[in-house]
């Protein structure tokens, strides 16, 4: 299942920065822990949605699970850019922050434009606070000179003010200010509060009090906007101008990959058995796979090892066996996953990647888990690898990674990362006759020739035969087996025969697969820019910014990693140049010099956060010719 097929399907005609810019508005929001900021920027994001705006969110938490009140290292953030054209990232910078604390405001300052509007709460600005978040004095510059408009409001104590009647002591009625800002914030973007209130009376249906608290809070903030006319100096008009038809919803790349899991266990006819160890980021996997009732059972084990064992003996009894983790963990999988390469058993192992080595930044994004995915095995034990470009695409990837799996009886990696599992953005619902047949292929059972170990002619797969199947008994483990009768063999040549055939099963993954295709842009020119994984939007956005420039810029996202895709090769020599851009120090680089033996160039970034579109654009260009020649 190619990209555009169930992500973001570029538009015909590219729309640069500008344009993107005067028809969407990025808001980001920023306070600690325990404000609701994740929560106020996911109902932002849905009432944006709901009057039709196409959108791109960046949740950001801090690693602390609960960090000292006020401090710098505990601040939340949550950033959306939405609008009515095609949306591809959270945005380079927001037009709009609203910051709960002098921490938040000092954290975050950075990525508001110059020009932009910060909203404070004003009481939560004094010299306890600037202490507690280790500044000399107040951040905020109120001089004529600012490079921001500010936007002072009394929040905690006009939320207060707000929840009065509903008898809520002062520490549980200030928790409140999140829904008092986000209703000052949906009026100053020209939002409306209809979707959040209805959200809010289901969400709290079982408390009156904190239902019509929260409700109040967020009428009250609405009103203050309104009745101050307060005003950004632009808002972006939605107009509802869906660009699919059919069924769509909002979802994150960990939703949308739990859906993705599911529905490959039902199209495959097998049962699902998902197994893991809590490890940020991927521990939301297990949460939303564990709402599922039917079709999949969770299983929480004590450790990496033992996650990835559970999963290896699911798939040995003929159920799909899947497992994830983060770098660390996919570290402690790898004896494992050697097992099930010579096992040759249907395996899915997700790696939400993270920012490291070792514990590093647990919620930051990062794409260094790429050479350990493809290369950090023992011994000659080869696996597929896959990459989703789109939180709409993880649903997508788990389908090609069930094919790949079932198909050529193989583990396969997906790689995600951070900010795909965590980001929000529209994804087309598919329409289920529309979905792939992943049911193993059937055999005569006639026919006397097939044994547990007769191989498929063209994927030179092993047959997945559950124990007790009459007349097919065999052994599984990690001996090496003889090639015919899957009897344990130290004859050498066997075993380099099987070495060989193991590995020219999962060569020939790329002939059954989608050939490379450009994403974007000429067949051939100037630059060919190659992404994989979350640096999708980044990338296509700056490509056609540089297209308006007059740039003859391509690009091209690979969805498949390992093995790299059939045509590849062809396209790289249609370039002048070529530049690989991911976050890391060059590996999947490394991985096209060293295959194909061309000057690919390095664009790098290891600093926790997604590449920026302005950032992209600048460092293309030194590849390029003047445009004006």
């Amino acid at each position: 299942m190619s990209l555009g097929e169930t992500a973001e399907r570029p538009s015909v005609q590219s729309q640069s920065a500008a344009e993107t810019a005067a028809r969407s508005q990025v808001v980001r929001f920023a306070g600690d822990s325990g404000d609701g900021v994740q929560l106020l920027g996911g109902q932002f994001a849905v009432a944006a949605a709901a009057k039709g705006a196409d959108l791109m969110t960046l949740p950001e938490f801090p690693a602390e699970i609960r960090a000292p009140t006020g401090t710098t290292f505990g601040v939340s953030a949550y950033q959306v850019q939405f609008g009515s054209g095609e949306v591809l990232t959270p945005g380079d910078e927001a037009d709009m922050l609203v910051a709960f604390n002098p921490a938040a405001f000092a954290t975050n300052i950075e990525f508001l434009k110059r020009g932009g509007t910060v909203l404070i709460d004003e009481g939560a600005f004094n010299e306890r606070a600037y202490q507690k978040a280790g500044l000399a004095g107040d951040p905020v510059d109120h001089s004529e000179q600012a490079p921001y408009r500010i936007i002072t409001a009394e929040i905690t104590k006009r939320t207060l003010e707000a929840v009065a009647e509903f008898g809520l002591g002062r520490k549980d009625g200030g928790r409140a200010k999140n829904f008092w800002a986000l209703g000052l914030t949906l009026w100053l973007c020209g939002q409306l509060p209809d979707q959040t209130l209805a959200w809010v009376a289901e969400r709290f249906k079982a408390n009156e009090a904190l239902a019509g608290a929260n409700a109040a809070a967020l009428k009250a903030g609405y009103a203050y906007g309104e009745t101050m006319e307060l005003a950004l100096p632009e808002v972006v008009e939605i107009t509802r101008a869906p660009r699919r038809t059919g069924l769509a919803r909002m979802t994150s790349g960990t939703d949308a990959m739990a859906m993705g899991v599911a529905a490959a266990g039902a199209l495959s006819g097998k049962s699902v058995f998902y197994c893991s160890y809590p490890i940020t980021p991927a521990s939301a996997m297990l949460h939303a796979l564990a709402k599922i009732k039917s079709g999949v059972r969770t299983y929480q084990a004590e450790d990496e090892i033992a996650a990835i064992c559970a999963a290896i003996g699911a798939s040995y009894a003929g159920q799909l066996g899947v497992s994830a983790s983060s770098g660390p963990g996919l570290a402690l999988k790898t004896e494992a996953l050697g097992l099930a390469v010579t096992a040759e058993l249907p395996l899915i192992v997700i790696d939400v990647q993270r920012a490291g080595p070792s514990t590093g930044m647990p919620t930051k994004p990062e794409q260094s888990d790429l050479d350990m995915a493809i290369f950090g095995r023992h011994g000659e034990a080869p696996l597929a690898v896959l990459a989703p470009a789109t939180p709409a695409d993880c649903f997508a990837i788990m389908l090609d990674a069930a094919r790949i799996a079932i198909e050529a009886t193989t583990p396969v990696i997906v790689l995600s990362d951070a900010f795909l599992a965590n980001a929000v953005s529209d994804w087309p619902v598919p329409h289920p006759e529309a979905l792939p047949d992943l049911r193993p292929r059937a055999d005569d059972a006639s026919d006397d020739a097939i044994t547990a170990y007769s191989r498929d002619k063209e994927t030179l797969a092993r047959k997945w035969i559950a124990p007790g199947t009459p007349g097919l008994a065999h052994r599984v483990g990690g001996l090496e087996k003889d090639s015919v009768t899957g009897n344990i063999s130290y004859d050498p040549d066997n075993h380099e025969h099987m070495v060989r055939l193991r590995a020219e099963k999962i060569v020939r993954i790329a002939d059954r697969a989608e050939h490379a295709t450009m994403q974007e842009g000429p067949d051939e020119g100037d630059l060919l820019v190659i992404g994989w994984g979350s640096t999708y939007g980044s990338i296509l956005q700056a490509r056609r910014n540089l297209s308006v420039a007059g740039h003859k810029v391509t690009h091209l996202h690979l969805r498949q990693l390992w093995p790299l895709p059939s045509g590849l090769e062809a396209i790289l020599r249609r370039f002048k140049a070529v530049v690989c851009a991911e976050m890391n120090t060059g590996q999947l680089t490394g991985i096209l010099r060293s295959t194909y033996l061309l000057p690919v160039e390095a664009v790098t970034q290891i600093n926790g956060r997604p590449f920026t579109v302005s950032d992209l654009e600048t460092r293309f260009s030194a590849y390029l010719p003047d445009a004006s020649r």
